[in-house]
C-alpha cells in the first residue's frame, strides 16, 4: 500500500535551490516515505499539530500524512538552522 507524495509548491521551490548531490539525498528520503510514512527517525513536530519531520543529512524535510486518501504531502525542505524557524 503505498502513499502519493505530493511536495507543495514552497517545498518544491526549495528543492530546486539546493545542489543536484542534496537533491537526490533529500529526493531518496522521500521515495521512502511513500512505502513508509512514519519511519522510525520521523519526528512529531511540537506545537504543528499533525506534522512530522524527517532528516536527510543537515536538511529536514517537514509533511503530513493524509491516511484516508493515502497521500503525504511535503510542506517544507531546508537546513536544519533555517527551517524551523517563522515565516
Amino acid at each position: 500500500m503505498a502513499y502519493e507524495i505530493i511536495l507543495q509548491p514552497s517545498a518544491a521551490r526549495e528543492l530546486r535551490k539546493l545542489t543536484k548531490e542534496i537533491q537526490k539525498r533529500i529526493g531518496k528520503k522521500i521515495d521512502e516515505l511513500a512505502s513508509n510514512p512514519r519511519p522510525p527517525d520521523a519526528k512529531t513536530l511540537a506545537g504543528s499539530e499533525g506534522f512530522l519531520r524527517v532528516r536527510a543529512g543537515d536538511y529536514r524535510i517537514i509533511y503530513t500524512i493524509k491516511d484516508q486518501t493515502l497521500i503525504v504531502l511535503v510542506v517544507r525542505i531546508g537546513h536544519h538552522r533555517e527551517i524551523y524557524r517563522k515565516r
